[in-house]
C-alpha cells in the first residue's frame, strides 16, 4: 500500500489528474448528460409538453432504439466490448467516406448511431472501474490467509452482507497491519461509524482478527441487537441468573447474582456517559475484556453530527478495565465505514483531519440521495428541462457546509454556466442504481411501476389534482433541476404487490393512499370520484407506445449516472489529497459489483 493507481481509472488516461480534467470537462459541458443525470424527471415523461423523449434524445437515437428491445439497448450500453465499439465507429466512418450503398450492422439491424457510440464511450470513459480483484497488492498477506466467516460470527448476515463483511475485514486487518509496518501508526482502535447491528465491527472482534472496535450508532435497538449476537458470536456469555427455588414457588423471585457463576467475556457491559459526541450522545455502553489479546467492543450510542471525535477518545481513555483508575494513553484510531448513508461518510473522511488520535480512514460510501448540496441553488440558467420546484429549491438551498462537494477543486471549478459542480438529487438517487446487474424480470417489473407512476401523474393532472409543468425558460428560470411540475410532489410510494398486477389495481391502490394526505387527500378523492375501471383502462391503452421510450430514457440515466457516483467519490478522494496533513490516499474496489454494487472504498493515511 498504496495501491499502483491512486483511482480505479480507465486505460484511456495515463494518470489521475488528466481523468480528473477530463470528468469536470465532460460533467459541465455535456448538456445530454446534463439532462439524463439531473435535468429530466420519469413523472414529467406523460406530462411534460413538448414530448420530454422527443426533446432530450437525438431524433437518429430514437429511430434506431425503435428496432430494438430494451435487452439488446441495455446490451449495447453496458455489455457490448469496448473493441467493438470501437469497431463499429470505425466501419461506419469507412462506409461514409467511401459514400458505399451497404450499411454495417449490428445484430442484424442497423448500426447504432456514431453520436450514440461516442456518448456510450464517453460515459463508460469517467466512469471508475468497478472491477474487483481481491489479491491485487493491495491485500497484506496477512489479510489473505483467513477463510470464511465462522456461522456463529456471520449469524443475521444475508449472503451479500456475509460477502461485504467477509472481504472488507480482510481488507481492513491488512491495511492495518501494513500502517503497522510500513508508516509507524499502531492502530489500537477501530471506529465503525453507523455500526448498525454491528456485523463488521462483530468480525473484526472475533478471531483471527481480535481488533478493539468502537461501534458509534444512533439507534438504541440496534446497540441492543446488536448485543443479543454478541452472544452468539461468543464474544461474551449469557448472564447466568441465580435465584432460590423455594422462594420462587413462593411467588417471590430473587435475582442475586452469584458472582462466581458469571464468567467475563468479551464484552460486559457497564458506564452511562452522557458525555456528547458531535453535540449529541444519548450514552455510552461499554462493552470490555480483561485479556487485552482477545477482540472487544465498545458501544457509543451517538448521533454523528460532524468529524469531532474527542468524546469518543475520552470515552477509550476511561474505559472502565483501565487499571486503578488511570487514564489510558491516546488512542491511535482507524475510521471506517460499510455504506454509511449521505453525509455520514463525509464526518468521517473529516475526522481525520480533526482529530490526532484518527491516524487513517477507510470508508464506503451509499445512500447519495441523503448528501445535502454545499453550493446552494444556481445563479445562472441550466439547460434543463425541468420545471423549478419549492422541494428542489428547499433541497439545493441548505448551503450546508457538510455537503457535497466536498474538495475545493470541484467547489471552486469554473466552467462555462458558472463555478462549482453541483448534482441535485434526482442525479444523486440514480447514482445508486445497478444497471449492470438487473436481469430481465427485474427490468419488466421496475419499467412497469415507473411506467404507471407516469400514467398516474397524466390521470392526475388531467383531474385538476397536479399543476401543468412550465414550459422551458418560463418564469424566474432559477430553479434546480431534478422534480416535477410546479408546486409539492405528490408521493405515492410502495405499494402492496397486488397492486402492480394492472393499471387499474395500481390506480385504486395509488388513490386509497394519496386519500391519507392531510393537507390534499379529501380534494384527491372528491375529484377522483365516480372513475371507472374503464376510463383507466383507456388511460393504458392510449399511452402504452410510450412504455417503451420511458423505458429507454430510465436506462439511459441509471446508465450515464455512473459518472455521477464517480464524481462524489472522486470530490471524496480530492477532499483528502487537498489536506495537508494527509500522506496517501486513494479508492479502490472492495467488494463484486455483482454481489455489492457500492464497492469503492475511500482511503486516507495520516503523516
Amino acid at each position: 500500500m498504496p495501491v499502483k493507481w491512486p483511482l480505479p481509472l480507465s486505460s484511456d488516461f495515463d494518470d489521475a489528474e488528466a481523468y480528473v480534467k477530463s470528468l469536470l470537462s465532460f460533467v459541465t459541458s455535456s448538456e445530454l448528460f446534463q439532462n439524463l443525470c439531473g435535468g429530466v424527471h420519469i413523472l414529467d415523461f406523460l406530462t411534460k409538453e413538448p414530448d420530454l423523449y422527443s426533446t432530450v434524445l437525438p431524433e437518429e437515437w430514437r429511430v434506431w432504439f425503435q428496432l430494438h428491445d430494451i435487452p439488446a439497448i441495455l446490451d449495447l450500453l453496458m455489455r457490448e466490448d469496448d473493441g467493438l465499439l470501437e469497431s463499429l465507429k470505425s466501419s461506419i466512418d469507412t462506409l461514409s467516406a467511401e459514400k458505399q450503398g451497404t450499411k454495417s450492422t449490428w445484430r442484424n439491424g442497423p448500426c447504432p448511431p456514431t453520436s450514440l457510440l461516442e456518448y456510450i464511450q464517453a460515459i463508460r470513459r469517467h466512469a471508475l472501474n468497478r472491477d474487483f480483484r481481491p489479491l491485487d497488492a493491495s491485500a497484506a498477506p496477512s489479510s489473505t490467509g483467513t477463510g470464511p466467516l465462522p456461522r456463529h460470527v456471520a449469524v443475521g448476515m444475508k449472503p451479500k452482507k456475509i460477502h461485504e463483511v467477509e472481504k472488507f475485514v480482510k481488507y481492513i486487518n491488512g491495511l492495518t497491519a501494513d500502517m503497522d509496518t510500513t508508516d509507524g501508526h499502531k492502530i489500537t482502535h477501530i471506529v465503525d461509524f453507523g455500526s448498525g447491528q454491528n456485523y463488521l465491527g462483530r468480525a473484526l472482534a472475533s478471531p483471527p482478527y481480535n481488533k478493539q472496535v468502537i461501534a458509534l450508532e444512533s439507534k438504541q435497538h440496534n446497540i441492543n441487537e446488536a448485543k443479543t449476537m454478541d452472544i452468539t458470536a461468543r464474544l461474551t456469555e449469557k448472564e447466568k441468573i441465580m435465584c432460590n427455588k423455594k422462594r420462587y414457588r413462593k411467588g417471590s423471585q430473587s435475582t442475586n447474582h452469584d458472582p462466581d457463576t458469571s464468567q467475563p467475556g468479551n464484552v460486559q457491559s457497564s458506564s452511562s456517559s452522557q458525555a456528547p459526541v458531535n453535540g449529541d450522545i444519548h450514552g455510552s455502553v461499554s462493552q470490555a475484556n480483561p485479556d487485552e489479546s482477545k477482540g472487544k467492543i465498545q458501544y457509543l450510542e451517538s448521533f454523528i453530527q460532524n468529524g469531532d471525535l474527542a468524546t469518543v477518545v475520552h470515552e477509550i481513555k476511561c474505559a472502565p478495565n483501565t487499571p486503578d483508575g488511570m487514564m489510558k494513553p491516546d488512542p491511535q484510531l482507524m475510521v471506517i465505514s460499510l455504506h454509511s448513508c449521505g453525509n455520514l461518510l463525509h464526518h468521517g473522511l473529516r475526522s481525520l483531519i480533526l482529530n490526532p488520535s484518527v491516524k487513517a480512514v477507510a470508508m464506503v460510501g451509499c445512500c447519495y440521495n441523503l448528501v445535502t448540496e454545499r453550493l446552494g441553488p444556481p445563479t445562472y440558467k441550466l439547460p434543463s428541462l425541468r420545471s423549478s420546484n419549492l422541494r428542489l429549491d428547499a433541497t439545493s438551498s441548505t448551503c450546508d457546509p457538510h455537503g457535497f462537494p466536498m474538495s475545493e477543486r470541484l467547489a471552486m471549478y469554473q466552467h462555462q454556466l458558472g463555478q462549482g459542480i453541483r448534482l441535485n438529487i434526482t442525479a444523486r438517487m440514480m447514482a445508486v442504481q445497478a444497471p449492470e446487474n438487473w436481469t430481465a424480470t427485474e427490468c419488466e417489473s421496475f419499467f412497469t411501476r415507473h411506467f404507471y407512476r407516469a400514467l398516474l401523474q397524466r390521470m392526475l393532472l388531467d383531474h385538476g389534482i397536479v399543476e401543468k409543468p412550465t414550459q422551458e425558460g418560463d418564469g424566474d428560470g432559477g430553479g434546480p433541476r431534478g422534480w416535477t411540475g410546479a408546486g409539492p410532489a405528490l408521493t405515492v410510494g410502495s405499494l402492496r404487490k397486488v397492486c402492480y398486477s394492472s393499471f387499474t389495481a395500481y390506480v385504486r391502490g395509488a388513490i386509497t393512499k394519496l386519500a391519507d394526505d392531510q393537507e390534499r387527500g379529501i380534494a384527491i378523492q372528491r375529484r377522483m370520484e365516480g372513475l371507472i375501471d374503464e376510463d383507466i383502462s383507456r388511460y393504458e391503452d392510449d399511452f402504452k407506445e410510450k412504455k417503451k421510450e420511458l423505458s429507454v430514457v430510465w436506462s439511459l440515466m441509471a446508465f450515464s449516472a455512473s459518472v455521477v457516483e464517480s464524481s462524489i467519490v472522486v470530490d471524496r478522494w480530492l477532499y483528502l489529497k487537498e489536506q495537508a496533513e494527509v500522506r496517501e490516499c486513494w479508492v479502490e474496489t472492495v467488494f463484486d459489483y455483482k454481489q455489492s454494487p457500492r464497492n469503492l472504498v475511500v482511503v486516507g493515511i495520516k503523516k
